[in-house]
């Protein structure tokens, strides 16, 4: 898991690239979550923090 600090370095494509790579994670896991095969059950909570953040990141560095 990246800090916020560390994102803010990168550029607009690589925060987009990790957006949509952590929402196919997301969604592997609600179908995981579904199924009843996910044991670790914080690495739903964690993804959608991560993926908040990213794109928070992105916000700023539009804004600039």
């Amino acid at each position: 898991m990246e800090k916020f600090g560390e994102l803010e370095k990168l550029e607009m494509k690589d925060l987009k690239e990790k957006v949509n790579i952590l929402r196919k994670e997301a969604l592997n896991l609600r179908f995981q979550m579904s199924s009843g095969q996910l044991e670790k059950t914080a690495r739903i909570s964690q993804v959608r923090k991560q993926i908040a953040r990213i794109k928070t990141a992105m916000n700023l560095k539009g804004k600039k």
